[in-house]
């Protein structure tokens, strides 16, 4: 199977997958995006070099006004609508938090992480043709998870047990995407990611990591885009 179909069929088996766990509290509305937002992610991964990826990030799971709005990892509105060019229908979980409505590209919240990730990458590569040309960037887990408050709870904050049946689904979708891309760098956007890189990838691939865009990081509001510049460039993966 040709490796953007290969990326398509583990997506959606990714998708299912997911949908047949069970969550407790605090966690109360868990948003699956591959679902509800098919449409704008399957064109994403349409995007992705057909002959294979020189390097893979990966990020841990969709934010709420980022990938859970959109389809997209990192999905900033702006930067999913105007620099990628996505517009597929994105419509709504089956269960939506009353406090995080899924408004997609029309949605006016912007997502600090994904305005920085993408933001670089259009700083450097101008073109969302010429990035794609040798990156592409997946997040590990599809799901948003939140609590009754509408706070955002992140996946390493699940039960032991729940972790683990999620975690065995995200690693068979990680090495199944690996597959695909063929990358030679895998860089973890952050600790969790990396990990995770180190748990699935094969020797083949070399392993990276970069400061995580979030502004819940005071290293990374300490000028994040320079700082991540850096750690690529000395990691061999870019060129000054």
């Amino acid at each position: 199977m040709p490796p953007i179909e290969s990326a398509i069929a583990a997506a959606r088996k990714l998708s299912k997958a997911v949908d047949k766990l069970q969550f407790s509290e605090p966690v109360t509305h868990v948003y699956n995006p591959l679902d509800y937002a098919w449409a704008a992610h399957e064109q994403y991964l349409r995007k992705m070099n057909p002959t294979g990826t020189r390097v893979l990030f990966l990020g841990m799971n969709p934010g709420p006004w980022g990938m859970a709005q959109t389809g997209v990892p990192f999905g900033q509105i702006e930067a999913v609508r105007d620099w990628l060019a996505i517009d597929g229908i994105i419509t709504h979980p089956k269960r939506e938090h009353p406090k995080r409505p899924i408004e997609g590209l029309a949605c006016t919240r912007s997502e600090v992480s994904g305005e920085r990730l993408w933001g670089l990458f259009r700083q450097r590569f101008k073109s969302s043709a010429k990035f794609f040309k040798h990156h592409f960037v997946a997040n590990y887990c599809p799901l948003v998870f939140m609590q009754a408050s509408g706070k955002n709870h992140t996946p390493d904050k699940l039960p032991a047990a729940e972790r683990q049946s999620l975690d065995t689904i995200c690693d068979a979708h990680l090495r199944a995407l690996i597959k695909a891309t063929q990358p030679k760098w895998a860089v973890g956007i952050g600790v969790y990611a990396e990990k995770c890189l180190q748990r699935v990838a094969p020797s083949t691939t070399k392993i990276a990591r970069i400061l995580h865009p979030s502004p819940a990081s005071p290293a990374a509001n300490r000028g994040w885009p320079e700082a991540a510049t850096t750690q690529l460039i000395e990691a061999g993966i870019w060129k000054d």
